[in-house]
């Protein structure tokens, strides 16, 4: 019992670390293909091919878009605008069994430097590529989705999930 301020001051730095940003009002919204619009000044999407042969890269586009009238910043932490270091990915078969990270884990100090910040100019966005097979175990044919979970870390929302079908060449 002695020990439940500590950890709950550690979960509550931990859970507020990348989010630094101050809220803007949230009327601002953007929309990008078909997928519904978001309300938040920063936030993100990915996109995939919907048919990737097996054997060749599966590569996850990932794009940050400010709709606000001021620069914003996320945290690259747990993101791919950092070197694969960390589970930020769900990839599950239509099963839903999800596929093994096989991925370095890095360990954190708290709160993140301030060079572990990226900022995005208004109206503007950013995008990276990342083979999704260089950190998770997808072998087998099927019908795979991929759901961001890096939310708490780097403060960006991203709501929508992708899927591709990995195909026999």
């Amino acid at each position: 019992m002695k020990n439940i301020i500590p950890i709950l001051s550690a979960a509550i730095l931990i859970c507020s670390a990348c989010s630094q940003n101050k809220p803007l009002a949230q009327s601002a919204t953007v929309s990008t293909d078909s997928l519904a619009s978001v309300s938040q000044p920063l936030f993100a999407r990915m996109k995939i091919q919907d048919s990737i042969k097996v054997g060749e890269p599966v590569t996850l586009k990932f794009t940050v878009y400010n709709t606000a009238d001021t620069v914003q910043q996320f945290c690259k932490w747990h993101t791919p605008f950092e070197p694969l270091i960390s589970k930020y990915l769900d990839v599950k078969n239509e099963s839903g069994v999800e596929a093994n990270y096989r991925g370095a884990m890095a360990k954190r100090i708290m709160p993140p430097p301030a060079d572990s910040y990226i900022k995005v100019n208004p109206g503007d966005s950013l995008s990276v590529d990342v083979d999704v097979l260089k950190g998770y175990d997808v072998q087998s044919p099927g019908k795979y989705s991929i759901s961001y979970s890096g939310q708490n870390m780097s403060g960006l929302v991203l709501k929508d999930s992708v899927s591709f079908s990995y195909i026999k060449p």
